[in-house]
């Protein structure tokens, strides 16, 4: 059964263009992850200095897989040209967890 982990990144107005680079820096990184099905970053229109990033994956194992592989690596190093790492753009974070019970897709016209 498919699972759903939403991250929600509290990421004050200042840091959002930072947020936003950092995450199209780092396209097409989980895609080729074993397991890996949907991603989404969702902006925060109003109301809330929350971002959503939305992956779904093919069961808990697979995510875990990545947690502690890829995701991890990416998280701890430093730059690209070996400098330190740069300072988080969101000032907290919290994973929500989901498994899918229905779904349904647009018919066809």
């Amino acid at each position: 059964m498919s699972v759903v982990k939403i991250n929600v990144l509290t990421v004050p107005q200042e840091q959002r263009e930072t947020l936003e680079k950092r995450f199209a820096s780092r396209a097409h990184a989980v895609e080729s992850s074993d397991g890996f099905e949907w991603f989404e970053l969702l902006r925060p229109v109003e109301g809330t200095d929350n971002y959503l990033v939305y992956t779904r994956w093919r069961d808990e194992a697979s995510f875990q897989a990545w947690m502690e592989g890829p995701m991890k690596a990416a998280h701890q190093g430093g730059d690209a040209s070996g400098g330190e790492r740069p300072k988080p753009a969101a000032s907290g974070s919290t994973v929500w967890s989901f498994e899918v019970v229905q779904q349904a897709a647009p018919t066809g016209a």
